[in-house]
């Protein structure tokens, strides 16, 4: 039995990367040409010279928060494809567009006709599913694309689905015990709820002993709780706008990056690429043609880790989810975001890393920029506290530290107040 989905996973870490930036220029020109939004957004964007990595982190980042006011504008002036979803598609209704998804927003996400459009069959083989399996799917069929993305990446790895959904624990049982399914996809929670309900209702599922999870954190406790129940679980990170990020494998090593999206890990509120090893939140530019999205920001943490994964697959890892890249908080009444703290550190070259750590109780806040630095010249301090009141329009106290001294934990602003 072969050890990898297909040849891509195991190609050289360089060829990858030669292809992938072949393809980016390319993918560009795609999205200036058939999405509207695009073509505004990358309007001054010459798309045959991005054509590395660097050049790719020159183009502004979308967040979601953006793709939804889009979206809402350009609803205002009808139902079809261009306006529902603000610009960002690359095909209309109808034929090349078979399901249209809703994420809380609402966000409209379009389904596209690519075989596998949402990549899961790789991360489902790197969980053990294998050809000929039926596998029990218990992600949502309505509104969300989740069961969608399971069902299609399922059924191009050459297995049978039922398609469960959500809710109707004893249903749930009765099914798995009368089809016997090699193994569960949905999310760890309600796996462990089916579970519990087998064993209080008397019912042994023998045939599940392999599970693929997302959709929730999957902390270490929880895997030993399955493991102790004989299934063998693992976690996928996938958003409804992208699909599938990156998987779990036997190693147990962090998240190997789906093949098909190019990954960056940037500075919170910020476009800027961080130094390897960094947290920062992360960036997917996704070579699928249907809905290209170009530098979206997903507003997620993480960390790119060294070396590759013992499996043998050659793709970048990632330590998958760390929290959320948003920081931004009130104080004193005023809003401070993660961008204004890169404005103000960007001021002055001596300045490394930074946080602002806003602490005392309620009504009563203060600011404190705590920033790296190596070389603290006369003045700077001040200067320093001077930009902090120029960007943000509130006075801070200014820290320096030794270089190494912040946490690598992603957090550009802490808020450390007391609210009890």
């Amino acid at each position: 039995m072969r050890d990898f989905y297909d040849d891509l996973e195991t190609r050289s870490s360089d060829q990858r990367e030669a292809v992938q930036l072949a393809a980016l220029p390319l993918q560009v020109a795609h999205a200036q040409t058939r999405s509207p939004a695009f073509g505004d957004i990358l309007r001054a964007v010459d798309a045959a010279s991005v054509t590395s990595r660097a050049a790719l982190a020159r183009l502004p980042v979308i967040r979601k928060h953006e793709l939804l006011e889009r979206q809402l504008a350009a609803r205002q002036t009808g139902a079809d494809a261009a306006n529902v979803f603000g610009g960002f598609s690359a095909v209309g209704f109808g034929a090349g567009m078979p399901r249209v998804f809703a994420s809380p927003g609402p966000i409209y996400e379009p389904e596209g006709t690519a075989r596998d459009y949402w990549r899961m069959a790789r991360a489902m083989f790197a969980a053990g599913f294998r050809p000929g399996e039926l596998i029990h799917n218990s992600f949502s069929y309505h509104f969300v694309p989740a069961g969608s993305m399971m069902e299609t990446g399922a059924h191009t790895l050459g297995c049978t689905v039922f398609p469960g959904g959500t809710g109707q624990t004893e249903q749930q049982v009765q099914a798995m015990h009368d089809l016997q399914p090699a193994g569960y996809i949905g999310t760890p929670s309600f796996l462990k709820i089916i579970v519990e309900k087998a064993t209080e209702m008397g019912v042994a599922l023998p045939s599940v002993k392999k599970a693929l999870f997302g959709g929730e954190a999957f902390p270490p406790s929880l895997r030993d709780w399955f493991t102790a129940h004989g299934i063998d679980g693992y976690q996928c990170y996938a958003t409804a706008d992208l699909g599938l990020i990156a998987y779990e494998t036997p190693a147990r090593e962090g998240l190997v990056l789906s093949e098909g999206v190019i990954v960056e890990i940037v500075r919170p509120g910020t476009g800027d690429p961080v130094a390897q090893g960094d947290v920062g939140e992360v960036v997917v530019t996704t070579l699928n043609a249907t809905y290209p999205l170009i530098r979206f920001g997903t507003g997620d943490l993480s960390a790119v880790l060294p070396g590759h994964c013992p499996t043998g697959r050659t793709n970048t890892r990632i330590k998958g989810w760390m929290g959320r890249a948003d920081q931004t908080t009130k104080v004193r009444g005023m809003f401070v975001h993660p961008k204004q703290v890169d404005d103000i550190v960007k001021r002055f070259p001596e300045l490394g890393r930074a946080r602002l750590v806003v602490s005392g109780e309620m009504a009563n806040d203060q600011m404190v920029l705590r920033a790296e630095t190596a070389t603290s010249t006369a003045g700077l301090q001040e200067r320093v506290g001077e930009a902090i009141r120029d960007v943000t329009k509130l006075r801070g106290q200014v820290e320096f530290l030794p270089p190494g001294s912040l946490p690598n934990d992603g957090k550009v602003i802490e808020d450390a107040r007391s609210y009890q």
